[in-house]
């Protein structure tokens, strides 16, 4: 059986990191990468349901790895806290 790779921004401090959140965090990461979009377009790229998106959506946030932007209808997009907290190994 072989691992899966992980984004590195996937992985959460303030939350215990489970196999599947990894994999739907990854994933969504993965889009947002590519381009900033709204919570649906992550949802049907993906193929992960609406919620589960937001959730995770949601929890990235308060990691400030991402943050959105608009009224109502968010456009999420990456930040780069997450990056830079990985390569000097502390918080900002």
């Amino acid at each position: 059986m072989f691992k899966l790779a992980h984004h590195p921004k996937a992985f959460l401090t303030l939350k215990r990191n489970v196999q599947p959140g990894l994999s739907a965090r990854t994933q969504i990461i993965s889009v947002l990468e590519k381009r900033a979009c709204n919570t649906k377009k992550i949802s049907r790229e993906t193929g992960l349901s609406y919620a589960s998106v937001l959730h995770h959506l949601h929890l990235l946030e308060a990691e400030n790895i991402l943050s959105r932007r608009g009224r109502r209808t968010y456009v999420w997009e990456l930040t780069g806290a997450g990056q830079q907290r990985l390569i000097t190994g502390k918080e900002s």
